[in-house]
C-alpha cells in the first residue's frame, strides 16, 4: 500500500510538470506527514481521505507550492491499531524529519499519536478523530478540525425542537458494537428532549426481512423514528416500508450510509424525504465543494465523503499555516495553525478554546434529506440548500 501511496505522490508530480507551461521546477522544502488506515477495517474510509490528501497536494504544488517550495506528502499507514499508529507517527517524526502532521481516523489510534506528536513538539492536525478528550489535554500543538463527537447531533436536536416538535420516538438498529454506540449516543438525546420512547428493537446485521419490525412500528405509532444502519439495511427498511405504505412522519437514518449516492440507488424512491445527520455533503454552500467533490469523481470515477472532504480541506488548512509560519520549522508551524482564521470546503476554521477545549474548530453539523432524488442541505437553514419537507406527505 505504501508503494501504491508513494507511486500516485510520483503520477502527481509527473503530472505538474507535464503541465507547467513556464517550466518551473519547485524546490523540496516542506515534509507533510499523514497518518492513516489503508490496511484493516477502516482502510475504505482510508484510502478517500488517503486520495484526497494527494488530490489537495497536487493542486497546492500545481499552484506554486509553499512559496515556491513543494509539499512533500509522507503517508504512513496505522492499520487502525494504536501501536502501530505510534511507530508510524514516530518515524515520521524521527526518521522522515517531517514538520507538521495531519489524518487521525479512529480516536484510539489519534489519542495515541497525538500524545507523541505533543511530546517531540510536532503540530498535528487531527481532522476526523472525534472523542472529546483529543482537544481536552491543553496541548500546544494538538489542532482539531472536525467537530467533537458530543456535538454532533446539536442541529438534529435543534431540528426536532424548533421544527418537528415530536413527543415520541421509536429506535431500531443494528446489534453491533456500531449500533449499540449509536444507541447510547440517542438516548442521551431522547432524554435531552424528553422524548418518550414507545420502541426500542436491535436486529442482527444483514436482516432481509424487517417486515415484523414495520408492524410493530406501525402499532406504536411513534412520530419519530431513528435506525442505526448501514447501506443494504437501510435501503431495504425504507424500500419494505413504502412496500407497507408505512411512511413515518420523521425517519432519521444515523450512518454516513443513509448520505450516500449508493443509498439512494438502492432505494430508489422509497428514500425520498429520509433524513440523516452528517458532517458534511457536497450540496453543502461552502466555496468550491462541488468543485472538489466532482474533481475526485473525475480523478478517481469513485464518490466521496465527509471524510474525504475533512482530508481535503485539512492540506489547505496546513498549506496556509506553511505559507504564513515565519519559518518551515514545527514551533513557527504550530504558531501560524493558531493564528488560521480561513473558509475551506469543509467550512470555516478558526481554532478556539472554549469549555475543556483548546485549539478546536467549531463548525456546525448538518441535516440532509432527499427531495426527489437529490441530497439536499435543509438544517441548520443559515447553510441550507433546499427547505425540508416536514411532516413527509402520504
Amino acid at each position: 500500500m505504501k508503494r501504491v501511496t508513494r507511486l500516485l505522490c510520483i503520477f502527481f508530480s509527473l503530472m505538474f510538470l507535464a503541465t507547467t507551461t513556464a517550466g518551473l521546477v519547485l524546490a523540496k522544502g516542506a515534509k507533510v506527514g499523514v497518518i492513516l488506515p489503508l490496511t484493516g477495517k477502516l482502510a475504505m474510509f482510508g484510502e478517500i481521505e488517503n486520495k484526497s490528501y494527494l488530490l489537495a497536494v497536487h493542486e497546492i504544488n500545481s499552484a506554486g507550492g509553499i512559496n515556491g517550495k513543494e509539499i512533500e506528502l509522507l503517508i504512513e499507514d496505522t492499520a487502525g491499531k494504536p501501536d502501530v499508529g505510534r511507530s508510524a507517527i514516530h518515524k515520521l517524526i524521527s526518521q522522515d524529519k517531517v514538520i507538521v502532521v495531519c489524518g487521525g481516523f479512529s480516536s484510539s489510534v489519534t489519542w495515541a499519536t497525538a500524545a507523541s506528536a505533543q511530546e517531540h513538539k510536532i503540530p498535528f492536525l487531527v481532522n476526523t478523530a472525534s472523542a472529546d478528550k483529543i482537544t481536552e489535554q491543553g496541548w500546544e500543538y494538538i489542532f482539531r478540525l472536525n467537530p467533537p463527537v458530543s456535538e454532533y447531533q446539536k442541529t438534529l436536536a435543534s431540528f426536532l425542537k424548533k421544527i418537528a416538535r415530536v413527543k415520541t420516538a421509536a429506535v431500531l438498529y443494528e446489534n453491533t458494537p456500531f449500533g449499540l454506540f449509536g444507541v447510547k449516543k440517542f438516548m442521551q438525546l431522547r432524554k435531552k428532549l424528553n422524548l418518550n420512547l414507545v420502541m426500542k428493537e436491535g436486529y442482527e446485521p444483514a436482516v432481509l426481512d424487517f417486515r415484523p419490525l414495520l408492524a410493530k412500528i406501525r402499532t406504536k405509532n411513534p412520530g419519530f423514528v431513528y435506525m442505526i444502519s448501514y447501506v443494504m439495511d437501510s435501503a431495504l427498511f425504507v424500500r419494505q416500508a413504502k412496500e407497507m405504505n408505512l411512511i413515518p412522519r420523521l425517519l432519521v437514518g444515523c450512518s454516513t450510509g443513509f448520505a450516500s449516492t449508493e443509498f439512494q440507488e438502492i432505494a430508489g424512491d422509497a428514500s425520498n424525504y429520509v433524513y440523516s445527520p452528517t458532517l458534511w455533503a457536497p450540496s453543502v454552500p461552502y466555496p468550491g465543494a462541488k468543485r472538489y467533490y466532482n474533481n475526485f469523481m473525475a480523478m478517481y470515477n469513485s464518490p466521496t465523503d465527509y471524510h474525504g472532504a475533512q482530508a481535503y480541506a485539512a492540506m489547505y488548512v496546513i498549506a496556509d499555516a506553511l505559507k504564513r509560519a515565519k519559518s518551515l520549522t514545527p514551533k513557527d508551524v504550530r504558531d501560524a495553525l493558531v493564528d488560521t482564521d480561513m473558509m475551506t470546503v469543509f467550512g470555516p476554521v478558526k481554532f478556539a478554546s472554549y469549555g475543556k477545549k483548546s485549539r478546536q474548530n467549531r463548525l456546525p453539523t448538518l441535516l440532509v434529506q432527499w427531495i426527489n432524488g437529490r441530497l439536499e442541505t435543509v438544517w441548520p437553514k443559515k447553510v441550507a440548500t433546499a427547505r425540508y419537507v416536514y411532516p413527509v406527505p402520504k
